[in-house]
């Protein structure tokens, strides 16, 4: 319960969190290495900027402290793991760092719940490359949460 505790602050802080309902502990509830993210349910005004906004939110209201896995699930489902490096550098980024930038990076830095890499790192032209992260980045949310709203419809 007290890592909820932070992301109840989170949501509560910012008025463009509202619709969005999520849940944090530790992994089974006593593995304080491990945080377990878990969305519930997504309002049909939020977009992925939103959800992402909410995780960026998050990862800089913990930045304090070391975990060595964020689990992402949905309605209890693993979904994705992120390594704790990464998350705390997302919070101690979070309001200096581009978040454009940090959107477009952020799936090469996914892992399945096997812990195999989710999505690749693109290479080439500065003009090819942006336009595939961020398709990564819509494919993320896509698995992560909006084809499963899509089959239950809420």
């Amino acid at each position: 319960m007290f890592v909820h505790r932070h992301l109840a602050s989170v949501l509560d802080a910012d008025p463009r969190n509202k619709g969005v309902v999520a849940f944090a502990h530790y992994d089974r509830f006593v593995m304080p290495g491990t945080i377990v993210f878990d969305l519930r349910a997504v309002a049909d005004t939020i977009s992925p900027a939103d959800i992402f906004r909410v995780l960026l939110q998050f990862a800089a209201s913990r930045k304090e402290s070391e975990y060595s896995t964020i689990k992402l699930t949905f309605r209890g489902e693993p979904k994705f793991l992120l390594k704790g490096n990464y998350f705390h550098t997302l919070g101690a980024e979070y309001g200096t760092q581009n978040p454009v930038y940090t959107m477009r990076t952020l799936p090469e830095n996914l892992y399945r719940p096997d812990g195999t890499p989710a999505f690749g790192t693109w290479t080439g032209g500065l003009l090819g490359v942006p336009g595939k992260q961020m398709e990564d980045f819509t494919e993320f949310h896509k698995q992560w949460y909006i084809n499963d709203l899509a089959k239950t419809g809420a």
